[in-house]
């Protein structure tokens, strides 16, 4: 069992002043594997003045100088592949077909940021003044656990590209993966201070983040609930925010798919990340006049999907992520029957011969309708809802019938209906006949799935503010 103690600040382990132990918990089998002691408010102190005295020097550096400290970052993760993997799996529960995805993402978020600050335009004229793209300071970067070391590669590949030197608040639940990323970081000779990491409590570590005068920026992944939450505490010293929030995602399967294909794929897309996903596809939008036919093939279909040890090859659906997460999922399952919506598969309770984590049955719903709560609200879990529609337009309609708008999705045989489709979804991302990722094009959300964009130059601009100088 892993003992982890210290926080990272100005480039070295460091003791903690805080001393509550949160424990660190298995998921698959409620066994603990871990603890944690979390930081406290001098500790966040402590890392935000090392981040404030190393903006200083590093704001300075060239494009060249930040690409090869990305290219270190690179080098230093892709060596800790399978400890990155089979920890997440451990410690999270992510299947391993997700979380070898996971890495992939980890280590394509510096190859990518490396090729955006390539073509990068950080001097720019606008009319006959010059425009300096300047870093906006310390970042306050907040994850969430679902893909944890993930986004912290993501969030601070773009700080390093941009010049801003971070202050990393990560799920406490995460601290056996945040500390492998640590490492990793720590191997790639950083200069100190660009990168500095707090365990700790929301309404601690966080909060001492959102309110200290000298963060300039957070950038935070996680619930509209606690992201509006940041944005209140955030306006007081004006800072910046990127909030990458939740998601009710729509998928709609038009009446010339190839419902054979189209329907599996929504299925299984549903039940990504073991439905711990802001983008998973929840709502599946199909024609009325062909819900039955829907309603077989998805049947078969949730035969086909396998829920269990996340560390199988073949597992689709791992558990979730603890005890109040398996206890969030199984009351909307209940609230789902009491709303009056059809049963198709799953249902409340664990798999048979799973009792012992926190599996739930990959369960569907059908004769959903949009104004039911589980097809307003975010459940997180395993939890399809299929929603009928007569028309074109009347699908359109009720995928923008929602508070959120992450991402969305639509398969048609003619891509060109399909875009025009996309096109009318109040969504930050829209993929068109299977599930896509473009880690250079903008993903963000509408409405309140959240503010602003991450990835590529649009997600690199975030962290910087122009200034314009008049000649």
């Amino acid at each position: 069992m892993k003992r982890i103690d210290k926080a990272y600040i100005n480039g070295e382990f460091t003791e903690l002043n805080g001393v509550e132990v949160f424990d660190l918990i298995n998921p698959s089998n409620h066994h603990k594997i871990g603890e944690v002691v979390l930081g406290n408010e001098d500790d966040t102190r402590k890392a935000i003045a090392a981040a404030k005295n190393a903006f200083k020097t590093f704001s300075k550096t060239s494009v060249e100088e930040r690409i090869e400290i990305l290219k270190n970052l690179k080098k230093s993760v892709e060596k800790r592949e399978k400890e990155l993997i089979e920890t997440m799996i451990l410690e999270y529960g992510g299947t391993r077909q997700f979380c070898t995805v996971g890495f992939q993402n980890m280590v394509g978020a510096f190859e990518h940021m490396i090729e955006t600050l390539r073509d990068f335009e950080f001097k720019r004229k606008a009319g006959m003044t010059l425009v300096e793209m300047t870093p906006v300071g310390v970042v306050g970067i907040i994850t969430p656990w679902n893909s944890s070391n993930g986004f912290i590669c993501s969030k601070f590949a773009t700080a390093v590209a941009a010049g801003c030197t971070v202050v990393v608040k990560p799920s406490e639940m995460s601290a056996l993966q945040t500390q492998l990323i640590i490492e990793c970081f720590h191997e790639a000779g950083l200069p100190a201070g660009l990168f500095n990491v707090v365990n700790g409590l929301g309404n601690v570590v966080g909060s001492e983040m959102v309110n200290h005068p000298d963060i300039a920026k957070i950038s935070f992944t996680g619930s509209t609930h606690t992201g509006k939450m940041i944005a209140k505490g955030a306006v007081e010293s004006m800072k910046r925010v990127t909030l990458e929030l939740g998601g009710k995602s729509p998928n709609i399967i038009l009446e010339d798919a190839d419902f054979q294909q189209a329907i599996p794929q929504a299925v299984f897309g549903a039940y990504m990340n073991s439905g711990q996903a802001c983008i998973a596809p929840t709502r599946l939008l199909v024609p009325q006049s062909r819900l039955e036919e829907v309603n077989e093939i998805v049947k078969k279909t949730v035969l086909q999907v396998v829920v269990g040890n996340p560390d199988h090859e073949d597992t689709n659906v791992g558990p979730m992520v603890s005890d109040k997460q398996y206890e969030r999922v199984q009351s909307y399952i209940r609230l789902g029957l009491e709303e009056g919506a059809d049963l198709l598969a799953g249902g409340v309770g664990k798999p048979e011969g799973l009792e012992n984590g926190n599996f739930v049955k990959a369960t569907v719903f059908t004769n959903v309708k949009n104004d039911m709560r589980i097809a307003q609200e975010e459940i997180f879990g395993p939890v399809l809802s299929i929603i009928a529609y007569r028309d074109e337009e009347e699908a359109v309609a009720i995928a923008n019938d929602t508070p959120y708008g992450l991402a969305a999705y639509v398969t048609s045989s003619d891509e060109q209906r399909a875009v025009k489709v996309a096109s009318q979804i109040e969504a930050g991302r829209v993929c068109v006949n299977g599930f896509k990722h473009d880690p250079l094009a903008p993903f963000g959300g509408f409405k309140q799935s959240g503010i602003g964009r991450e990835f590529g130059a649009y997600g690199l601009e975030e962290y910087l503010e122009p200034k314009s100088i008049l000649v």
